[in-house]
Formats: C-alpha cells, sequence, structure tokens
C-alpha cells in the first residue's frame, strides 16, 4: 500500500509517498481502507520533531474510510462499514489500523468530505464546551483562532448550546468575515482584544474562553475572563507557556482548566464514545458544519502541510486518499 513516511525531521520535504506493507489487525483492532484524512497542526509539530516520536513515521491523527477487515474480539463492526476513527500509527496512507474503541461508524448520508474534516475538530470542540467548560445558555464565549477547524465549529458549538454572545480572534482581518459567517458576533485581532472585550461587555468580561495559543494570549485572557469564568487551555501554538499568577483566580473564583484529545484517545478512550454519538448526529443533521478551506490528493501532502504552515488558510484542510466509495 502507498503511505506518507517520514525518515527524518524536518521541513515538508521530509514527508515522502512510498510503498510499504498493509498491516494486518489484531483480535481488537479494524484495519481501515482510508478514503479521506487531514491535516492538524500536531502532525506539523510531530514532523519538525517536536512530539520526539520515533522514525520513520506516517502522520495523521483522524480518518474516515471503510471497514477492510476486523480482528476477532471485535463484534459491533463489520466489513464493509463507513466509520470515522483514530488510527494507531498514522492516517497519511491507503489503509491503517484502529483500535474498535476509537472506531464510530457514521450514516451513508453523511458527506465523506464534512466527515473528514470532524474528528479532532468536532470531538475536541464538543467535550471542550459542554464537558470541561460547562457551558450553560446565556453565557458569553471567547474563541481564539477562530478561522481555523476548532475555532469554526465550536463557534457553531456554541451557538447551538445556547451562549450570547460569541467573540473570537484572528491573526488577519481578512479572516474576518469567514469567521462571521460561521457565527461569531464579533472578531478582533489578537493586538488588546481583552480591552476590546470588555468594552463590549461593560466590563463584565466572557463566561468561557477557549484557549489554544497560550503564550501572552493566556495572559490577555485573564484580563477578560468573568469571575466564576472558565478558560480551558487546550494548545500552545504559539510555542511560547502561558503564565497565569494564582491571585488573578482564587479571590475571583475562576477557573483555569486543561484538555488534550490526544491523552484522553490513549488513557480514557472510553469517553469518546458518547461525544462521537452526539457529534456525527449534528453533522449529518447539519447543525454543524464542518468548514473547509482546501482539499489536496495524498500525492500533495507536501503542499498541504505548506499552506497548513503559512496560516494563511481559513478552515479544515482535508485529503483525498482513494476514490473507492462502498
Amino acid at each position: 500500500m502507498k503511505a506518507v513516511v517520514i525518515e527524518q525531521f524536518g521541513d515538508p520535504e521530509v514527508l515522502s509517498l512510498r510503498e510499504v506493507a498493509k498491516p494486518t489487525p489484531k483480535n481488537d483492532e479494524v484495519l481501515i481502507k482510508i478514503l479521506k484524512t487531514s491535516v492538524n497542526f500536531a502532525d506539523i509539530k510531530a514532523r519538525r520533531g517536536k512530539k520526539k516520536g520515533k522514525l520513520p513515521i506516517v502522520l495523521g491523527l483522524d480518518a474516515v474510510g471503510i471497514v477492510e477487515q476486523v480482528g476477532e474480539q471485535v463484534t459491533d463492526l463489520k466489513v464493509g462499514e463507513r466509520v470515522i476513527a483514530f488510527p494507531k500509527n498514522g492516517s497519511y496512507a491507503e489503509y491503517a489500523l484502529a483500535g474498535s474503541t476509537l472506531t464510530f461508524r457514521i450514516p451513508d448520508s453523511l458527506d465523506l468530505s464534512a466527515a473528514a474534516a470532524s474528528p479532532i475538530v468536532s470531538f475536541l470542540s464538543y467535550h471542550l464546551l459542554k464537558n470541561v467548560a460547562r457551558i450553560q445558555p446565556g453565557e458569553d464565549v471567547l474563541i481564539h483562532s477562530g478561522s481555523g477547524g476548532v475555532g469554526t465549529v465550536a463557534i457553531q458549538l456554541a451557538k447551538y448550546f445556547g451562549a450570547k454572545k460569541v467573540f473570537s480572534t484572528v491573526g488577519d482581518l481578512k479572516k474576518k468575515d469567514f469567521v462571521l459567517e460561521a457565527g461569531a458576533d464579533d472578531v478582533f485581532l489578537y493586538e488588546q482584544f481583552d480591552e476590546k472585550i470588555n468594552d463590549r461587555t461593560n466590563n463584565q468580561g466572557v463566561d468561557i474562553i477557549l484557549d489554544s495559543v497560550a503564550g501572552n494570549i493566556t495572559r490577555q485572557s485573564i484580563n477578560c475572563l468573568k469571575r466564576f469564568g472558565r478558560l480551558v487551555q487546550y494548545g500552545n501554538s504559539s510555542g511560547e507557556p502561558g503564565v497565569i499568577k494564582t491571585n488573578d483566580v482564587h479571590s475571583s473564583c475562576r477557573s483555569i482548566l486543561g484538555f488534550s484529545l490526544g491523552t484522553t484517545r490513549k488513557e480514557k478512550p472510553e469517553l469518546l464514545k458518547e461525544i462521537a454519538n452526539n457529534v456525527i448526529d449534528l453533522i449529518n443533521s447539519g447543525q454543524i458544519i464542518p468548514r473547509i478551506g482546501a482539499e489536496f490528493d495524498l500525492e500533495s501532502i507536501k503542499q498541504a502541510h505548506q499552506l497548513m504552515e503559512s496560516r494563511t488558510h481559513t478552515g479544515k484542510i482535508v485529503i483525498n486518499v482513494s476514490t473507492h466509495v462502498q
């Protein structure tokens, strides 16, 4: 089978499409013929060597495909079914293995590109808002990096859960209209966003902040977080730590919460089952519309990574692996 393999860390040129052995599922695993996958920022970090993976590596965190073969202990999935999955050893390939607990059946009516744009961003956004931040109707929400895959889905879900106002930040105002179309009420550049949000909220701030940037953005976020508010930290795309002072939280009853979908997949995969059922229903019914910024063939994976790193894209970057659909 064909797979994109890296044998050294570096720029997109280290991505090499080649023939590798087709894997065989163990007792609790599923072999999936991959139709589509997506590019996530974690793939960029892994390619650069910042996640300390063991070479050679096949990148890719999520996939949409068809069950090709199941292990002897797998009883809830059948050959031929369409699925969303989080593969064990990368999804930039024609076939991949996934544990049965991290493979989720999807209806035939679900658009494959929408499905491919969904696993990381939709599962993550749903859990951040519903289970970590515990969003309540009428609350105000700030979502950083609103033009990306997570940002656009989180904006839609915040509205679905009854948020009163949803604010967002972007690095370039050229992306503002895209974020507004996703459902945001107002969009700001990162510079002095805290002051602007306080102006919009009568100096009360927002109830929930989703922060994947860290660094100084976390510091500024505290300045516009309401009393009893919740800041959820789930990434550090800035590459810098966000410093929080304890006296910024205890007297104001504000909470700083952390979450990693990667850690959850590894250590508590059972938590994703309920999330998967809810998210797949929301996408299939049109309550969530994943925003796709670009689609590439597997042979063009270098260009897909270059686009991700340029930070000029909006929405999700989808990779088409196979045109064979049952």
